[in-house]
């Protein structure tokens, strides 16, 4: 029985990644935020650069983290490329 458990928290535990990996949306007051996680994963190709350790969660994901984290690599490992600005990824609906 214990086998049978473990088996289908592993299940439960990888098919949350398969259904992350494509795009998220985070609510805000400033607006959603849309997150191409999927396209995020081709272009980066390294997991550790938003996951510290593992995939899954990001360790004390919340807005200063993020706005730390995303705005940071979209003004250096983007080139600039990447949105910088609120509006850019807050979108009002």
């Amino acid at each position: 029985m214990k086998k049978i458990i473990s088996a289908l928290a592993l299940v439960f535990f990888t098919a949350s990644f398969a259904i992350a990996a494509d795009i998220m949306t985070f609510p805000a007051n400033m607006g959603t935020v849309t997150f191409p996680h999927k396209m995020h994963q081709e272009l980066l190709k390294n997991c550790k650069v938003c996951h510290a350790t593992n995939p899954g969660k990001i360790e004390g994901f919340g807005k200063d983290v993020v706005h730390k984290l995303c705005i940071g690599c979209h003004k250096t490992e983007s080139n600039g490329k990447g949105p910088t600005s609120c509006m850019a990824c807050h979108i009002k609906s």
